[in-house]
């Protein structure tokens, strides 16, 4: 029984969490459309952009027509088990024109059209990863600058920076001399008019467009708009002068008083007329050499080469563009309707940029907030993979170019020309080396989520950790309902690894969106709307907990609501929009949180980040203090199985579940240990009995961390907040020995080995049980072939696989030539090489996967043995299945009807005669499997329609089923896929039973952590007066200080539902307040302040104080002692410096560093340092002096130089130096 607490009775579904990645990679591929039927966006968009390509003698032209796809190669779990890709295979459709020059044109003389295989591209699959080389990657979303003009204002100068979609940056300043400049890519400045003159504008156009232009009586400060000249043509003021008494003088003595002016105060004046004097070109090809002498640094050959550089720099779509997302900023803030198809930049944008920096000159225009969701937009995988794809077909269309021009005329075709290798290495290079592709969170369903929801601002084209400031860190008002303010990491990544918020939306131009009601005249509208931060800036939001009656008007005459990040108070009439959920300000991690609100926003960013660290548990239990989202979070996640449509189970076994539909038979496969990226185990449980009735949607089976259908992290544990001793000490937390009675904390990890045999130098490496040096019992374990039985128990140094390796051949004498012939030695020949069990691990033998060629070794025959019998096994249970769907749908025709013939089978035997009816013994004793003749079996003409029709179904998944079969053995007949010199790959998987010990690390929700210091045995654990001991103890100094009161308000709510058996609801900022958990602790009959009086376990008396006690939800983190653990005995050393390597990874040890060093030389221990820094550490012959005189009881010897002085010796030698030992000196002194 649930409980409910939250308020708000007006809500709004969640939409769908995967939406962002699955999205995103849909409109890049388009793959559920037909060629004719795609819009021209993503991969359509690409090819449409980059072809035609036509040669620069005009001889050919390459056309692209459209792209289809084939079937998927592999399946997900197929390349998986191989280590492969998901991929789906690309083709292009292509069309190339030959051209024959006439006298007047060209002539076509031919066109080939052909499909040509671009690549195999990677598959996302339905949860919104990619399997690259067997491992599942998440493409995580990248925040960026958006593209638009920024007004901006540093050391003096302000600026109106246009930055572009793809291109160099475009940039105009005035600085303190009101002289205006404009920067190509932010390189060397170029006066404003001799960029106006180059891009064709003269100078009577320039001012046109800039100020308003009078034919008016001249006045004295008035500048000339237009040249005036005389009867002679002489002139008497050209445009930009400015009106002096003695020009004005002048006009009125030559009787010019009229002509067109721009008035003395226009605003900007001043800079347009400071700026003209830096100009020193008169013509636009004047201007077009000196812009192009200043970018290139070289002179023009000509005007033409010099337009063609500049323009193209600026007005060419495939070196500058502004995108639609560009178009649409520049549309709102010119105040404009210009087509977001219009992608490039035009000529009137940069004149209306020039007016827009000088309004901001004059401070009319306040400079732009960088950090304003506005000015960042979200580039998804789709978008992400389109930029690394356009690289990939320009590199493409360079390589065609060159093989058109090696090619003879007649072998010209589009395969001749298209080597497509280019395009694959590009695509593959991104999935599994750019740093936005990354190794997906797996330790539990909720960590795949969040990876998949996350934003970077990091990687290609964004910031570095190292350079952000902490403006663009910091929380801003425009992330309300976008981006959360909780969730970040905490360490140098904070703020710039963010997660979208729960309701959010990615809008076409990749802006953040969010969902407020609509209010107009004070009433709540039932109508959503999803607003990005620009239009957010004009609008009244109410709060979500604002009073409204059952007509959803506005109840109070006065609402506090936000407008530009401030809070104001407004009449009802005002509000424009409200809120949709308190949910919508945070992640889905961060809504798990019950009590938030009495949370510090530190510690609920420690909590939100510790729950994706949570290990599935062997028996999860849901919360009994929940927040209402863990239902819908386990069913994103993809861990449950659920039904897929109404019916009935009728089988069940722990790896599949036997539905029966209305559209026949369905099996359902279950997951069983499957080992996660952190090694987790994920296991699918069947929660359904046979026999029951199910919907659609319903839960069949639990998965990894779920119980019941809902994300179940943890477990609820009875605590009391107590210092006990000294053992919770600095958050340390003391345990009962009941939790690992009860298996509350036990985990399992899934750990890998795998061992490779190649081809060497010498010959080829050997999977064998034949190993040199080993004694039987050691191969107790291993199969014929030498590879570990699947249920083994196996210990540190246990052999997984035995392999041998051959080496070097030695030469022998006749006689032991005659000897190894005779006795077939061939140990000497080949050193064991044997995969075996690391130091420190323990466990079980689960799985073990042989990935081989076809190549003829019993090892290898006997897996595709294996398989084969696997594979048939499966395609007759796959027919039987078939045919059970069949006869259960002919059944529900049948069943009760009369024959209308003799029902015979094939031997023509008679299975029911004429007029009989079918009954459900007929169909129980599966005769309905063997009726040969249905063509006139009922009377009813109707359901002989329906019976054609189920066999035709029939005939066609038949066929399709041996199709897939002969698939199946042709993939088998061809071997596994192997790298070059590998010839067997083998993987053993070995589960370890993890139970809470001392070391292990649990966390709560509210970023309560502490590491297991003592297990107790229950008798010794305090307990309340009824007798009923607590299960763990948690110092109470870990709440006040953190301040996340979340906690305590949780245990005693927590002890409050399990009295009154129900499960709380308590949603982030919507949960019971202090005094109605104080009315459920009554109504529980448990003290109302949630303290009891505890007798201490040990001694039987009371301690002096109440203490709060209840059940608080637990977690066990990813970070437990047995993966920590390590000791050194003799390990490998630095190559370099001959000392021991660092790190359990290396087998390494403890370094005794400099300021150990100190403390020696503090006691004074002369020979304990001594050691420390010969023969413990880098001194080779005293350590293995030292090892034969332990040996040999002798005394040890006297240390040596040790490696890292040689070393220091060498260096200084490098640099010229020489290094004489004293010794050496006074031996050379004695000498002379």
């Amino acid at each position: 029984m649930k409980k409910y607490f939250m308020r708000l009775k007006h809500t709004w579904p969640i939409p769908p969490l995967l939406s962002i990645q699955l999205d995103s990679y849909n409109s890049f591929l388009q793959i559920d459309y037909p060629p004719e039927k795609r819009k021209n966006e993503g991969l359509e968009a690409l090819f449409r952009e980059v072809f035609p390509i036509e040669d620069p003698h005009r001889h050919f032209i390459l056309e692209y027509l459209s792209y289809e796809f084939s079937q998927p190669v592999y399946t997900i779990e197929e390349a998986i088990e191989k280590g492969l890709n998901y991929s789906i295979p690309l083709y292009a459709n292509f069309r190339l024109i030959r051209k024959v020059p006439t006298k007047e044109e060209y002539r076509i003389k031919s066109a080939v059209e052909q499909k040509i295989f671009i690549m195999d591209l990677p598959l996302m699959t339905e949860q919104g990863t990619f399997i690259i080389n067997g491992i599942e990657r998440v493409v995580v979303s990248q925040l960026h600058r958006a593209p638009g003009i920024y007004l901006q204002r540093e050391e003096g100068e302000d600026s109106i920076l246009l930055v572009p979609l793809r291109g160099a940056w475009f940039e105009m300043r005035i600085d303190a001399n009101d002289q205006m400049v404009v920067l190509l890519d932010r390189r060397r400045r170029i006066p404003i008019f001799t960029f106006f003159r180059a891009l064709g504008y003269s100078l009577s156009e320039i001012f046109e467009n800039l100020f308003p232009i009078e034919e008016k009586e001249i006045e004295v400060g008035d500048v000339i708009a237009e040249r005036i000249t005389g009867e002679e043509g002489r002139v008497y003021s050209d445009v930009g002068d400015e009106v002096t008494p003695g020009i004005y003088d002048f006009l009125i003595s030559r009787n010019v008083k009229r002509a067109k002016c721009v008035r003395a105060n226009s605003p900007g004046l001043s800079v347009i007329l400071q700026s003209l004097k830096q100009d020193s070109t008169t013509s636009k090809e004047e201007a077009l050499k000196k812009i192009f002498h200043r970018i290139r640094g070289i002179a023009a050959h000509s005007v033409e080469v010099a337009e063609n550089v500049i323009t193209g720099m600026l007005f060419d779509k495939r070196r500058f563009e502004l995108g639609r997302c560009g178009r649409y900023r520049l549309n709102r803030i010119f105040n404009e309707n210009v087509p977001l198809t219009e992608t490039g930049l035009t000529r009137e944008d940069i004149i209306k940029m020039t007016k827009r920096a000088l309004m901001f000159h004059l401070r009319q225009l306040p400079p732009d907030d960088v950090d304003h969701l506005m000015a960042r937009r979200v580039r998804a995988v789709g978008e992400l993979l389109a930029n690394h794809f356009r690289v990939a077909l320009q590199q493409l269309t360079q390589n065609i170019r060159e093989r058109a021009a090696l090619l003879e005329d007649a072998q010209l075709t589009p395969q001749e020309l298209i080597n497509t290798r280019v395009v694959s290495s590009t695509v593959m290079k991104f999935f599994t080396q750019n740093p936005l592709s990354q190794f997906m969170e797996q330790t539990n369903p909720l960590a795949s989520l969040i990876h998949k929801r996350r934003v970077s601002a990091l990687g290609p084209g964004g910031l570095t950790k190292e350079t952000a400031g902490f403006e663009i860190r910091d929380v801003h008002y425009s992330h309300y309902g976008r981006i959360c303010p909780i969730e970040t990491p905490e360490g140098p990544n904070i703020g710039l690894i963010n997660t979208i918020a729960t309701y959010a939306k990615i809008d076409e131009h990749g802006f953040i969106t969010t969902p407020y009601w609509k209010v107009k005249d004070g009433i709540v509208t039932k109508e959503v709307e999803y607003v990005n931060p620009d239009e957010e800036e004009n609008l009244t939001i109410a709060a979500v907990d604002t009073p409204i009656d059952e007509h959803r008007r506005i109840i109070a005459k006065e609402v506090i609501a936000r407008r530009r990040g401030d809070v104001i108070t407004v009449s009802p009439e005002e509000v424009t929009h409200m809120d949709i959920s308190p949910k919508q300000l945070f992640s889905p991690s961060t809504i798990l949180i019950p009590f938030l609100e009495h949370d510090d926003a530190d510690r609920a960013l420690m909590g939100a980040n510790m729950q994706r660290q949570a290990v599935p548990l062997l028996m999860p239990e849901r919360p009994l203090v929940a927040t209402g989202v863990e239902k819908k979070w386990a069913e994103e996640s993809g861990c449950l199985v659920l039904a897929p449509e109404d019916g009935e189970v009728i089988k069940i076994d722990s790896s599949r579940i036997l539905l029966r539909t209305a559209s026949g038979l369905r099996e359902i496969r279950l997951q069983k240990f499957f080992k996660s990226n952190q090694y987790t185990s994920h296991n699918q449980k069947p929660v359904v009995k046979e026999g029951s009735k199910v919907k659609k949607g319903d839960l069949l089976a639990d998965g990894a961390s779920t119980d019941q259908g809902e994300l179940a992290l943890g477990r609820n544990v009875f605590v009391a907040f107590l210092p006990w001793r000294g053992y919770n000490y600095e958050d340390a937390i003391v345990i009962s020995e009941n939790l690992l009675r009860e298996d509350a904390f036990t985990s399992i990890q899934i750990l890998e080995f795998e061992i490779q045999a190649r081809m060497t130098k010498l010959g080829p490496e050997e999977i064998t049980r034949d190993i040199p040096g080993t004694r039987e019992e050691d191969l107790a374990n291993l199969d014929a072939f030498g590879i570990i039985r699947i249920g083994a128990e196996v210990i540190p140094g246990d052999i997984l696989v035995g392999r041998i390796t051959p080496r070097g051949e030695t030469e022998f004498t006749p006689e032991e030539r005659l000897l190894r012939a005779i006795f077939g030695e061939k140990a000497e020949n080949y050193r064991d090489t044997s995969l075996r069990v690391e130091p420190g691990v323990y466990g079980t033998v689960i799985d073990v996967k042989v990935i081989t060629r076809r190549d003829g070794t019993p090892l290898a025959n006997d897996v595709f043995k294996k398989r084969e019998a696997q594979i048939l096994k499966r395609h007759e249970e796959k027919k039987l299945f078939i045919q059970n769907q069949r006869d259960e749908r002919l059944r529900s025709i049948l069943l009760g009807e009369k024959a209308a013939t003799n029902v015979r089978d094939n031997k023509d035997r008679i299975l029911l005669r004429e007029g009989e009816r079918f009954t459900e013994d007929f169909f129980a004793s599966g005769k309905i499997s063997k009726v040969k003749n249905f063509e006139k079996i009922v009377d009813s003409e109707k359901k002989l329609k329906e019976i054609e029709e189920i066999l035709k179904d029939y005939e066609t998944k038949r066929r399709l089923c041996e199709e897939e079969l002969e698939r199946e053995k042709e993939k088998l007949s061809r071997g596994d896929e192997l790298p070059h010199g590998v010839l067997k790959w083998i993987r053993v998987f070995i589960a370890q039973k993890r139970r809470l010990s001392v070391g292990d690390k649990l966390a709560n929700r509210h970023g309560g952590k502490g590491v297991v210091a003592k297990i107790l045995p229950v008798e010794d654990m305090p307990f309340l007066p009824d007798g009923t001991p607590v299960d763990m103890v948690l110092n109470p100094l870990g709440v006040p200080s953190r301040m996340n009161i979340g906690q305590i308000l949780e245990t005693v709510l927590g002890w409050a539902a399990k009295k009154l058996g129900y499960q709380a609801i308590s949603p982030p900022f919507e949960g019971p307040s202090v005094e109605e958990v104080k009315e459920e602790l009554k109504k529980a009959g448990l003290p109302p302040d949630g303290k009891v009086t505890l007798y201490d376990g040990r001694t039987g008396l009371p301690f002096k104080e109440k203490v709060v006690v209840g059940y608080m939800y637990m977690m066990k983190l990813n970070h437990m002692v047995d993966d920590k653990i390590h000791a050194r005995a003799v390990g490998r050393y630095s190559l370099i410096t001959q000392q021991p390597l660092g790190g359990k990874a290396q087998f390494g040890g403890q370094r005794f560093g400099e300021m150990e060093v100190w403390a020696l030389e503090a006691y004074g221990a002369a020979h304990a340092l001594q050691e420390m820094l010969t023969i413990k550490s880098d001194d080779v012959e005293g350590r293995s002096e030292l090892f034969e005189s332990l040996f040999k009881g002798k005394l040890p010897p006297e240390p040596k130089i040790p490696a890292s002085f040689s070393v220091l010796t060498k260096e200084l030698r490098g640099l010229c130096l020489d290094l004489i030992p004293e010794k050496t000196k006074e031996k050379e002194k004695e000498k002379t």
